[in-house]
Formats: structure tokens, sequence, C-alpha cells
């Protein structure tokens, strides 16, 4: 396993047909990258060159390895996974893409398992197109809670912007199955992973955490659903009692409107949206970070975004901030241990 001075970063591509290659490439022109990790793309050499192409960039290559076990540090890094011709259509889903997308995964996946990895940071996918008999799940979090977490280390998905950190007890959810989702066991195990991940992955020694209310107004004391008082404000009872700086229930649409997220080192929130509208109307730039297991995993706060793909105008900043905090919590990681 690499130092805190060079982590290796596996790279997955995500779907060929959205903007990925095109924000790693830029990414990867960032010096500092290189100054920090060894970054290693996993996908398709052709597909590549295929996007490079188009972004006309004539100074920028990868070093093309067969393993994660021959890596340059000099340049970013490819394995490629497949050798033959594969169709690209910008901006279109094909299950071409999705399949490639799941190797990328699988690959990275095993080299991290296999310790020749230090983090990976995932590309965008198209959450239908990736479906197969062997990935059945509805995104990357619960794919790496799989494989990597399982009942001993249930995962919490985060988004992460500067200082503004959001944590969800239920995300890819349909809307009418999340209030049967909210229990207090949920609620506190939700809040017990994030209290935790704030001081190891974020190095925070007292975090505080505000808990969002489920319904409208906080249900108000019943009128208006009984979840929060039955099952969230247990849980944030419980979580004080066991050490955790956790308030709440706050009515989300006050808590956010009145900057009272400012005062709180991360939010919980009970389902994707109630989290993710705000969260993308105030971060800049963000980050998914997948808390709560043994290894690091990060991602760009966006999708595949079919309709600007091919027309080089995609901004890597959210990849490359993927990139420096899956550094940042190794390098945390490192100094805890």
């Amino acid at each position: 396993m690499a130092e805190n001075k060079n982590f290796t970063i596996g790279i997955t591509q995500g779907d060929i047909n959205g903007i990925g290659y095109e924000v790693i490439i830029k990414s990867l022109c960032d010096n500092r990258i290189m100054e920090i990790c060894t970054p290693v793309v996993y996908g398709l050499a052709k597909v590549a060159s295929y996007h490079k192409k188009y972004m006309d960039m004539p100074d920028f290559s990868f070093q093309y390895a067969k393993s994660a076990e021959q890596l340059s540090t000099k340049r970013p890094n490819l394995i490629n996974l497949y050798e033959e011709e594969v169709k690209i259509d910008l901006g279109t889903s094909t299950r071409i893409a999705g399949q490639m997308a799941e190797r990328a995964l699988y690959a990275a996946g095993r080299d991290l398992k296999n310790n020749l990895l230090d983090a990976i940071v995932t590309a965008p996918v198209n959450k239908n197109n990736i479906q197969s008999e062997k990935f059945k799940f509805p995104g990357h979090t619960n794919f790496f809670e799989h494989y990597f977490g399982g009942k001993e280390h249930p995962a919490l998905m985060m988004m992460v912007a500067e200082n503004l950190r959001v944590g969800f007890v239920t995300n890819y959810l349909p809307i009418k199955a999340v209030a049967e989702s909210i229990t207090t066991e949920a609620v506190l195990q939700k809040l017990e992973i994030l209290n935790n991940s704030l001081k190891q992955d974020f190095a925070l020694n007292n975090p505080t955490i505000a808990v969002l209310s489920l319904n409208p107004h906080g249900g108000e004391e019943g009128l208006l659903g009984n979840e929060d008082k039955d099952a969230v404000q247990p849980a944030v009872a419980q979580a004080f009692h066991n050490g955790i700086n956790a308030f709440g229930p706050f009515p989300a649409d006050g808590f956010f409107a009145s900057g009272a997220y400012t005062k709180f080192d991360a939010v919980l929130a009970m389902y994707y949206d109630q989290g993710m509208v705000p969260f993308k109307l105030i971060g800049k730039n963000g980050v998914n970070f997948t808390a709560g297991l043994p290894i690091v995993r990060t991602a760009p706060a966006h999708g595949t975004a079919y309709d600007i793909a091919g027309k080089n105008i995609a901004d890597p900043q959210s990849m490359r901030n993927a990139i420096y905090l899956a550094v940042d919590i190794l390098r945390n990681r490192a100094n805890k241990s």
C-alpha cells in the first residue's frame, strides 16, 4: 500500500457516452494531481483516444499499463479492459456502455480488495443500462456497500462541498417507500456512521450534526405524520445520550433558508431529494463520498450529462475535487492509525 505522500487512486471510466472521460482527462491534465497521487483509469484505450481527439489535447497521453502492479508515477495510467472496437454513441444510453461501465467497476474493485489501490473514484454511470445479472444495484453506494461492507459495515451516502456535508438515511428509494424506512434504528445507525466518519475521515474532534425532520413542519406533533415524534426524535435523543452531538429534528425548508446549516459540521437528511436539492443549490463542485466502509470511494456530484457529451464544455472541478477528497481522507485515516 502506498504511504501518505503518493497514494494510488483507481478511476473508473463510467458511461463512455457521457462526460466521464472528458472530466477525467481534464482533471488529470492538472499537474497537481500527479504530485499527490498515482492515478490509474480503468477503461478502454480506444475510447479514451476518441474523447481526447475531440477535446483537442495532443499534449496529453496515458501510460498504458497491463495491471495495477506496473504503473507509471510520471504520467496518468490507463488499464485497458477490452481490446475490441466499441461503438460510441455520445449522449445516448446503450447496452454496451453499461457493460463496459460494469467491467471497470469490478476490475477496480478487485484491485482495491487486493491492496493494489488505495481508493477508487468513480465517473458517472447510467443506473439503468448498467443493470445486469451480476449488477443489480440502484447506484454506486449500494454496490460498494455490498462489495466491501455488508452487515458489518453499512454504508452512508455523504455529499461534500467545502464545509457543507449532507448524509442520507435513505438514498435511492421511491418516495412511497421512504416513510416506512424511517425507523429509530435506521436513523440512529446513520447518525453513528456519520459521526464516526466526521472524526475519522474529516479529522473533526467534536463534530455537530443537524438532523432534518421527515415531514413538513416536523410533523406538527403528529398532525402531518407520526414518523418524526415516533422515530426521528427518539433516535436523536439516543444518539445524544451516546455521546453524539446530534440536534433536531429541524424542518428542512427553514433550516436551509435561514442558513442554520452553517452552524453544524454535517446534516442528516431523511431522503435523497430533501438533502440533494439544497446541496446542489448551495454547494459548488461537490463530491459524493461513501462513508462507513473500510475502503475509500468518492465521485463527482453529477451524472452522465448526456446533453453536453462530446461538446468539450464539461467542468472537471467536481471530478478533480473527488480525487482531492479521496487523498485527504486517506491521509486523515493514516494519521488516525
